[in-house]
């Protein structure tokens, strides 16, 4: 039988003091019963003595300390999970929001969830398809991975986070394959945007949808990436599903937990957030993974807003540390009204060399990025060196990387939001690219793989070279 308190001490925020309280633990699920008779759900963040500091979900509004009644129900929070969340849309904590039936769930499983065993984890090597080149090609997502986007305010990453949740893929053997898509602290017509996407592309079909809006309380936003985690941590490791999680955007969680950490009148650490947000953060992250001996996997893109574009801002600064690379949007491709406008220089994806190459993608993949980057690279220092002393000052070659950094961006980073690039497609596309370079320039690339990959293209630009060349002797 839960045991029944009215004796609320102070109310500040979503948070009650509760006094006179035995047997209460951390993170114990509360039920919460207003003045008027409705039912409210919170949980247990801090015991002291006969003293529990209990978080309210639903917010405070109309609760007193004399009439409202808290009853410890001595479990923490669960979410109930079946192969039928496939396909629907719930909100932060859970419950169904599409007009649909209720789940009625085959387990019942708490959201805080166990760390993955270090000696239980197997390695990050399968290749996640994403159909974008400056992804797939450059800085390739792994089976297992945690690769965040790094964004800023203004830049089109709910785009880009719909995108790659309507085309991801696992190649190779058939394997079922689910999308986890978990958005906090957006606007209701971001969220109906993601909803609509999902079902005019049928990709809901092979999707969970967690939506937690601006006015949602700042605590349900806390709770909804865990929501979301055990959901796919279900779907992976129970019903053997690969399983890539988006969770955008995480600046909006991490600013929901520095204003409940106000609430606690905690001391702030950088910035006003509380001093453990890199312990917070990596309870989120490291629920990312491969289990051996399972054959299900948990992949996570988290998706953050840099406030200012600042890289050095702690959200992004310890999301980094945490997780295995990351992808960096441009504000300057986005000027020039390229999508989607990855930095490809900045970012990085530290497994990379695990998930490509012969039997994942093809034998060429490393080879190929290597060399884009450093034509890239090369070309974008011309470009630079050309403002700063004019275009005369430039070299021939130095003019043929300049010219090969603008096609890069054109054609290799520039693509449709419903244009899906298949391994090859982004491959072949590249060796194009490098084959108006001069040949002596690639020296990343074998003579083998060129001979192989590259020739064919060499061969069509000197059939059009020729075709010019007697269009001029004809007039």
């Amino acid at each position: 039988m839960p045991k029944e308190y009215m004796t609320i001490r102070d109310v500040v925020g979503p948070l009650l003091l509760v006094e006179k309280v035995t047997d209460a633990k951390y993170n114990e699920l509360v039920e919460l019963q207003f003045p008027d008779g409705t039912i409210g759900r919170g949980n247990v963040l801090e015991v002291t003595k006969d003293t529990a500091l209990v978080q309210s979900f639903e917010g405070t509004r109309g609760l007193n300390t004399t009439q409202t009644r808290v009853r410890f129900l001595g479990k923490s929070m669960e979410v109930g999970v079946s192969k039928d969340i496939l396909g629907r849309v719930f909100d932060g904590l859970g419950h169904a929001i599409d007009g649909g039936p209720d789940i009625i769930p085959e387990k019942r499983i708490s959201i805080y969830g166990d760390p993955i065993n270090p000696c239980a984890r197997d390695y990050p090597e399968d290749f996640i398809q994403t159909g974008i080149s400056s992804i797939d090609g450059l800085n390739p997502l792994v089976r297992g991975q945690k690769l965040p986007i790094f964004s800023g305010a203004g830049l089109p990453h709910p785009r880009l986070a719909a995108q790659i949740a309507r085309q991801s893929s696992v190649l190779g053997k058939e394997e079922e394959f689910a999308v986890v898509f978990c958005a906090m602290g957006i606007t209701f017509e971001e969220a109906d945007y993601f909803v609509r996407e999902f079902k005019r592309t049928a990709a809901i079909e092979k999707a969970v949808i967690f939506t937690n809006l601006a006015d949602d309380p700042a605590v349900e936003r806390i709770a909804a990436p865990r929501v979301a985690l055990t959901a796919a941590e279900y779907l992976a490791f129970d019903l053997g599903m690969h399983v890539l999680v988006i969770l955008t955007d995480m600046t909006y969680y991490c600013e929901a937990l520095r204003e409940v950490s106000a609430a606690r009148k905690e001391v702030p650490g950088r910035r006003g957030y509380p001093g453990y947000l890199y312990t917070d953060l990596a309870t989120i992250y490291e629920r990312a993974g491969k289990i051996k001996g399972k054959k299900g996997s948990v992949t996570q893109i988290p998706i953050l807003s840099m406030p200012e574009d600042d890289k050095t801002h702690p959200i992004p600064d310890l999301t980094g540390y945490i997780t295995e690379g990351q992808i960096i949007l441009s504000r300057d491709l986005h000027r020039k009204g390229i999508y989607p406008p990855v930095d490809v220089l900045p970012s990085l994806s530290r497994l990379k060399e695990k998930g490509i190459g012969t039997g994942k993608t093809r034998e060429d993949h490393s080879s190929v990025s290597n060399q884009l980057f450093a034509a890239y690279a090369r070309g974008k220092e011309a470009k630079e060196l050309a403002v700063i002393l004019g275009e005369a000052a430039l070299s021939d070659i130095d003019k043929k990387f300049a010219r090969f950094s603008e096609e890069f961006e054109n054609r290799f980073i520039r693509q449709e939001d419903s244009e899906n690039r298949s391994i090859e497609e982004t491959l072949d596309l590249g060796w194009e690219l490098l084959s108006r370079l001069p040949r002596v320039e690639l020296k990343r690339v074998s003579e083998e793989h060129i001979e192989k990959y590259m020739s064919k293209f060499v061969k069509e630009e000197a059939k059009d070279e020729a075709s010019k060349k007697l269009e001029e002797v004809n007039v």
